[in-house]
């Protein structure tokens, strides 16, 4: 149905099957040309490039992600090469240590991995709420948040490692006990993925993700959303900072703008924000909007589990997922908790079929560049899977 705008990705291997799309999404046609307009306009505008990129590309491209989250406010958007960059300067604006975070233990690894740093240098402390059960995450991570008071709370809105979607974000972010608290939800695996509204906390919270994954526009080019009227001072700033309207209450010192350039760094590769642009609006002239695509992407996973029942093999079956499919609560890549799940992706591979591991979880994902004659495809390869990954049912 919509393969055919994904010709030059598809093209490139014909005979891979991608259930990566969680990982590497594959990008549409036109961001070969959104590259290629990038170039043009810099031969073009040569040194007056960054007048158009911030005065038509970025706007653009705000006003888009606002669109997609139910944000009202485009202008509080900051752009970043990586969210790993947005982590860093949220983290500068507090200035005591330790920092006291609240989190999860199933955090993207560049996160967790500078949180475990820095609670080893003495510079953070830290409680993590397990994700399991799933069942009762939610109850339980609003409890902690209202027992203590945190400098920090940072939670995915569905998590990497299983794919399990965090729900009732209002009353999570309710649930805290500090008006002071900075709340972060990482929506990596949720933006352009399933229905999003941020709606009704949008001055509350700090969301961010980027093109990687389900927007389809690759790397260089993620995004936080910053709640109106923040006035926080993050200490690892840039130039692009002081951009837009200044903060007059902070004049007297660093000056900092009063809108979502606050949070932005310095000198970057644009073309990710060409490449943004093209999608989304390829996507509106494909009536392409978050539930259409998570309607279209349901159909695929549930004809892959069924193809599964059929198959009967002993370690692709639904006993291994590690949480039950249900579309209320599992996002676009489903989750196999296995003992060698690496030996499995290994055999997968060699059949020419793309997956990824997470230590014993192992994730096949689904997204718009696929059909149902690639379930089919796969069926057939999975059939010829050799015995040597064979693994006891859980």
């Amino acid at each position: 149905m919509y393969k055919s705008h994904y010709s030059r990705f598809l093209a490139a291997d014909s005979e891979r099957l991608h259930f990566a799309a969680h990982s590497h999404y594959y990008w549409p046609d036109v961001t070969r040309e959104a590259a290629l307009q990038c170039w043009d306009d810099a031969a073009h505008f040569a040194d007056k490039k960054w007048t158009h990129i911030f005065e038509t590309v970025l706007p653009e491209a705000q006003r888009h992600v606002a669109n997609r989250l139910g944000l009202t406010h485009p202008e509080q958007i900051a752009f970043a090469p990586n969210t790993h960059e947005f982590v860093n300067r949220l983290l500068s604006c507090i200035d005591h240590a330790p920092v006291r975070v609240l989190t999860t233990d199933s955090e993207f690894h560049s996160f967790s991995r500078q949180l475990a740093r820095l609670k080893e240098a003495g510079k953070v402390k830290v409680k993590e709420v397990p994700a399991r059960p799933f069942e009762t995450f939610e109850a339980r991570f609003k409890q902690a948040a209202s027992e203590e008071t945190f400098d920090l709370m940072f939670f995915s809105h569905v998590f990497y490692n299983s794919s399990v979607i965090v729900r009732d974000l209002p009353a999570i972010v309710a649930a805290v006990a500090s008006p002071e608290t900075l709340v972060v939800i990482d929506g990596y695996h949720s933006f352009g993925a399933i229905p999003v509204s941020l709606a009704g906390i949008e001055n509350r919270v700090f969301y961010m993700s980027g093109g990687y994954k389900y927007a389809q526009a690759g790397e260089g080019v993620c995004f936080l959303a910053v709640p109106k009227g923040c006035v926080l001072r993050p200490e690892n700033t840039g130039w692009f900072a002081t951009f837009g309207s200044l903060d007059a209450a902070t004049s007297k010192g660093v000056d900092y703008s009063s809108d979502g350039f606050r949070f932005w760094g310095a000198t970057f590769e644009p073309s990710g924000l060409y490449r943004l642009n093209a999608v989304m609006r390829w996507m509106q002239s494909q009536s392409l909007d978050a539930a259409t695509i998570d309607k279209y992407v349901r159909g695929l996973q549930r004809q892959f589990l069924e193809i599964l029942d059929e198959l009967q093999l002993p370690h692709l079956n639904r006993h291994n997922l590690i949480a039950p499919f249900d579309p209320n609560r599992i996002a676009h890549f489903l989750t196999f908790k296995l003992p060698n799940a690496v030996t499995v992706a290994a055999a997968l591979e060699q059949l020419n079929i793309y997956v990824d591991v997470r230590a014993d979880r192992l994730r096949f994902g689904f997204g718009l560049y696929q059909d149902t004659s690639d379930i089919e495809k796969l069926s057939l390869r999975l059939k010829t899977l050799s015995p040597a990954p064979s693994i006891p049912v859980r």
